[in-house]
């Protein structure tokens, strides 16, 4: 497949706020050993690259400037080693980075069949959230068929990913959200509980439920040790993200005499093989419920490549429900 030199892409001119993504052009990529050259469709927009884009976080040594960790689109080249893809397959795939573009490279274990009957601006906004709730709840959380599960955030891309696995491995669902719109969307996904934290203590709420065996949350700060309070005895908490930062300070006496269990990962930083292995776990787990349509991607909006700066805005506003998605092909 004849490819061309140069591609356009949205890069970050400066760490700032939505303004500093500008378009640009880079040359296409070459696939290495056991990576593949997507033509990307579509890029899905998460919390991570509003982090990098701001400055606060990083790519890790060897990945692309350009943020995007997960796009939709066509193979149309292949690196020495790769067996499991040819040009022509459509893939959703998790990215190192570089996914605002035309074509992007990424390991091909980290790449996934685009499920039955999805568009690809659907499949775009899988990987991210999939790995993501895949090793942190399951994984990393073990959570069980019949516990209580609560997920913060429940209406954002990880939320609305949440609740539906954990509602179909058995779990009863608790999440909370900031209006009563977002609620009921949650409610509508499977939660048998949805939270307005604006109007109810969570702790109050789980506490007479019995406490929560697992908690997966990404606001951090004051959330934390309101989250240890919420935990059943021998409860997990899981913590992925701190939107209201990262410190905080609490008594642990609690920890050691309930058996509490704090733990939680990024996961951006894994190695190629411990993201490899958990698509594999999706494609064996996962995989036939999307291909069945019993779960699949709440979508909010889709942005032209060259509007990921209003994306991003949206993003931030925190007024959308589900995945934000570029159009890029």
């Amino acid at each position: 497949m004849s490819l061309p030199e140069t591609m356009t892409a949205v890069e970050i001119s400066k760490p700032g706020g939505p303004e500093v993504l500008v378009p640009t052009t880079r040359p296409v990529p070459t696939p290495g050993n056991g990576e593949i050259l997507i033509r990307v469709a579509f890029a899905g927009v998460n919390r991570p690259d509003a982090l990098q884009r701001a400055g606060n976080y990083n790519p890790p040594p060897g990945a692309s400037d350009l943020p995007g960790l997960e796009a939709s689109g066509t193979v149309v080249a292949t690196g020495p080693g790769v067996s499991e893809w040819s040009v022509g397959d459509e893939v959703c795939a998790l990215l190192p980075g570089g996914g605002y573009a035309e074509y992007v490279v990424t390991p091909a274990a980290h790449a996934l069949p685009v499920p039955k009957g999805f568009g690809l601006d659907q499949a775009a906004a899988l990987p991210e959230t999939y790995f993501t709730v895949w090793t942190n709840v399951f994984m990393r959380g073990r959570l069980n068929a019949g516990e209580r599960f609560l997920v913060h955030g429940g209406s954002s891309g990880i939320g609305t990913t949440a609740i539906q696995l954990a509602r179909l491995f058995g779990a009863r669902v608790f999440t909370t959200a900031g209006s009563a719109e977002k609620c009921a969307a949650c409610t509508d996904l499977g939660a048998e509980r949805a939270i307005n934290y604006r109007d109810e203590d969570f702790v109050e709420v789980m506490r007479a439920e019995g406490g929560a065996d697992l908690i997966l949350d990404m606001v951090g700060g004051p959330y934390i040790p309101r989250n240890v309070k919420a935990l059943a005895d021998d409860g997990r908490l899981v913590q992925i993200a701190f939107l209201s930062g990262p410190k905080v300070e609490m008594n642990f006496a609690e920890v050691m005499t309930r058996r509490l269990t704090i733990t939680g990962s990024t996961l951006r930083p894994q190695s190629v093989l411990a993201k490899a292995q958990i698509a594999d776990a999706l494609r064996e787990k996962v995989w036939p419920h999307l291909d069945s349509g019993r779960i699949g991607p709440v979508m909010d909006s889709t942005f032209p490549l060259a509007e990921a700066a209003q994306a991003h805005a949206r993003l931030e506003s925190s007024g959308h429900i589900g995945k934000i998605v570029l159009k890029v092909d």
